[in-house]
């Protein structure tokens, strides 16, 4: 949802991977069969400690802005394979820049996060305290970059894979979510939460920190801003609660952690990501890691239900693309920018069981060694996800830790083996 301000302005895209014609007129292949949907060449990357391998693509979408036709795509990603060198470790990241200066901010974040986790040495035997690490210093760097992320930063969220585990860290309201074969239903597990004033633990944080939470027809005067209750994101996802300081009209932002946001900092929007890890079987068929243009109209069901009907992830990412900017369009007057990476998750079995640091075929147990403030789980079959919080002292002292009722995932039919996946 970005800041207040944020996400407004821009004539019909020339996406950075092509223009509009690709989505409505052109057959997926050239004659020379190069995939123009995505402008991109489908990447395969081993994973020789699971002897499994990673099959994805990506697509970036520039926003529809009528009232700003030069802005530019303030999305980013990053896909990093083989990081330190290991071939068991890769990382996937989109990241989803707003304010005045968004498009540095995250490209800025882009850049050093990954880069910050590349090197440092205790990323394969700790990657929770690692990936906690390398947020807050890229934090850190940005506010003291020559960028001004005083209004303007960036959402993240990143997977990263470390042999047969998925390490899932979100800072923001972008999304990752999962794939599960269940007999001949495939159903949507969320890897990340949302976090924004919608969530309780979230609203708690930041109103210590000294937030004002209301939305924009409660600061205009429009509604009561006593009422404290906003239902939930897609019922009021047009006016959701924002974060504003306690005598002004600033940020505005509909998020509750960020990177950058140095005002937005003062009330509790950290950089401080929560991680998850999720221990993958070969049950797991796929994930996909976008940003909120892609989810504000459509559910994590949704997009796996239309993942699940191509063979080609970029078959599947420009049809979920086009589907999210169709549907922006018939609810606004404008689109957001949309970024998205599936990645297939092929050939795994079920031998070496265990979590694994990717650098050997012994079992270790990262759980024992994460610091935690809270950790809840959600299980879905014999697979357990689990989201763990970080103490860093960055939150702790605006950290309040509330139970939140979280909706398990929808189970939905799968179309009756009319996906390529086998319903057998």
């Amino acid at each position: 949802m970005g800041c207040v301000h944020g996400k407004c302005c821009g004539r019909y895209p020339q996406s950075s991977d092509g223009d509009l014609r690709d989505f409505r007129d052109a057959s997926p292949y050239s004659a020379q069969r190069k995939h123009i949907l995505s402008g991109r060449s489908l990447e395969l990357v081993p994973v020789p400690s699971h002897d499994f391998r990673l099959e994805y693509s990506l697509l970036t979408q520039r926003g529809y802005y009528p009232d700003s036709p030069d802005k530019e795509n303030q999305d980013s990603f990053c896909v990093r394979t083989q990081v330190r060198g290991n071939p068991n470790i890769h990382f996937f990241g989109v990241f989803d820049g707003h304010g005045q200066f968004g498009t540095q901010c995250s490209n800025f974040v882009k850049d050093r996060l990954v880069e910050i986790l590349a090197n440092d040495p205790t990323l394969s035997a700790d990657p929770v305290k690692a990936y906690n690490s390398a947020f807050l210093t890229t934090n850190y760097e940005l506010h003291n970059s020559d960028i001004d992320d005083t209004m303007s930063g960036t959402t993240a969220i990143t997977v990263l894979v470390i042999g047969n585990t998925l390490y899932v860290a979100n800072v923001g309201d972008s999304r990752a979510v999962v794939a599960v074969k269940d007999g001949n239903r495939i159903i949507a597990e969320d890897l990340s939460y949302d976090q924004t004033p919608f969530r309780k633990d979230e609203y708690g944080r930041v109103k210590l920190c000294g937030a004002r939470v209301l939305s924009v027809d409660q600061v205009e005067g429009l509604k009561d801003p006593d009422i404290q209750t906003w239902g939930d994101e897609e019922s009021e996802g047009g006016d959701p609660p924002r974060l504003w300081v306690q005598n002004g009209m600033y940020p505005g932002t509909a998020f509750t952690r960020s990177v950058g946001d140095s005002t937005a900092e003062k009330i509790g929007v950290v950089a401080t990501p929560e991680v998850s890890m999720l221990q993958l079987t070969p049950n797991h068929l796929f994930f996909v890691v976008a940003s909120d243009g892609v989810f504000e109209f459509l559910s994590s069901q949704a997009v796996v239900n239309m993942a699940s009907k191509y063979s080609d992830p970029r078959d599947a990412c420009a049809a979920i693309a086009g589907e999210s900017y169709k549907l922006w369009l018939e609810h606004e007057n404008r689109t957001d920018d949309i970024t998205i990476i599936i990645v297939h998750i092929k050939g795994l079995s079920n031998s070496g069981g265990g979590v694994t640091d990717g650098t050997s075929g012994t079992n270790n147990r990262p759980a024992t060694r994460m610091r935690k403030v809270s950790e809840s789980s959600v299980t879905t079959g014999s697979e357990v996800f689990r989201s763990v919080r970080s103490d860093s002292s960055e939150v702790q002292s605006c950290q309040l830790v509330l139970s939140m009722n979280r909706s398990p995932a929808i189970v939905v039919p799968s179309p009756a083996c009319q996906s390529p996946w086998s319903c057998d």
